[in-house]
């Protein structure tokens, strides 16, 4: 007999995740009643507790209230959302921005607009969860190639025509930290009648000279193949994210979109704040502060095996799920909060430690980590 008590099966205790309740004071975070230093965060410029970034989305508030009440095509939308589109779209080279409330939503809403039972779809194996789930939602015919394999990209798009095709990939893959060839890609596009879709959401803000991302380095950025999706939940310190296209494209995802049409608006205090966010990145200090910091950790774990990553992740693979709970429990005893990363986020015996650097991070806090670390290699 069904029942709620037996519906899943146990899972083992090594994989089990729990959902801890913490608070966050800058870059230290209290976990089971300890303050710990966080290296775990994606607020890769430390501006979620910026005081122009927090200033502003509380004006906001107190001067039009909290929740956008509706859909953005009801009664939802705000003025905001339209300037922080356009500012975007400028500050990214594209034609047009959409915003929405999550990268989850943009991902799944926009593979379920584009793709359908006559698209083919190209995918990265260890793309984000979003767009492994919006390939399957989309109803598409799905092929999926090993991890920045191109030649067997090639291969696979040479054999399977179709009357749509789009390569679907993340930029920076957040569990590695290693980058896409978004040059090689867009060749392979040009060359085969495809779509582009990348999902920068760890790129935009902190890679390349001015923080413009993947696209601006591979110098890309408003191809007319190319879909971008970048989030304002990392680097920006907010919450939400952004489509970037041609202008037709944006309008289309406007009217076929689902998880647009049918969700919340994000309140206008969030558009705010990523506003504030956006000049601040543009400033470029932060930046320079984040890559200071990213040069010493390489440097002071030069001995280390950490995984190839010149981005603010910087994963130590471990192997095993119980020496990978072993090492985040004894760097939580040093004072660093580092937590294991575990199948199913990662292939099986690749447990890892995920180690993310700040802008807010400082020298000290750093080499420290390093130290312990070391000890623990």
């Amino acid at each position: 007999m069904s029942n709620s008590r037996n519906w899943f099966k146990s899972v083992p205790a090594e994989r089990e995740r729990k959902l801890a309740a913490s608070q966050r004071s800058g870059i230290l975070i209290e976990r089971v009643g300890r303050q710990l230093v966080n290296f775990a965060s994606n607020d890769y410029l430390g501006l979620s507790t910026h005081s122009d970034v927090c200033r502003a989305a509380i004006e906001e508030i107190e001067h039009h209230g909290l929740g956008s009440g509706a859909s953005r095509l009801i009664s939802g939308d705000d003025p905001l959302l339209h300037r922080l589109e356009d500012e975007l779209a400028t500050w990214k080279g594209f034609e047009a921005c959409l915003v929405i409330g999550s990268g989850m939503l943009a991902n799944i809403g926009l593979l379920q607009a584009l793709a359908g039972r006559h698209t083919h779809l190209f995918c990265d194996k260890l793309n984000h969860a979003s767009l492994v789930d919006g390939a399957r939602l989309s109803g598409a015919k799905v092929s999926r190639f090993e991890h920045l394999d191109y030649s067997q990209l090639a291969s696979l798009l040479d054999k399977n025509p179709a009357e749509q095709r789009i390569l679907v990939s993340d930029g920076i893959f957040s569990m590695d930290g290693d980058a896409a060839d978004l040059s090689i890609m867009t060749k392979l596009c040009e060359q085969h009648d495809t779509l582009l879709l990348i999902d920068d959401a760890h790129g935009a803000g902190v890679v390349g000279e001015d923080g413009r991302g993947l696209t601006s380095v591979a110098n890309i950025a408003g191809h007319e193949r190319l879909i971008e999706v970048g989030t304002l939940g990392k680097t920006f310190g907010c919450y939400g994210a952004f489509i970037l296209g041609t202008s037709e494209m944006i309008e289309g995802l406007r009217q076929r979109m689902r998880t647009l049409i049918y969700s919340t608006a994000l309140p206008a205090a969030l558009p705010a704040a990523a506003l504030a966010a956006l000049h601040l990145i543009q400033q470029g200090d932060l930046l320079q502060c984040l890559q200071k910091n990213l040069a010493l950790f390489k440097q002071e774990t030069s001995e280390l095996s950490l995984m190839e990553s010149d981005t603010p992740i910087q994963p130590l693979l471990v192997g095993s799920d119980a020496d990978a709970l072993k090492m985040a429990a004894a760097l939580a005893d040093a004072g660093f909060f580092v937590p294991a990363i575990r199948p199913p986020t990662v292939p099986e015996g690749t447990s890892r430690l995920r180690i993310t650097l700040s802008a807010a991070h400082t020298e000290s806090q750093i080499c420290q980590l390093a130290e312990a670390l070391r000890r623990l290699a």
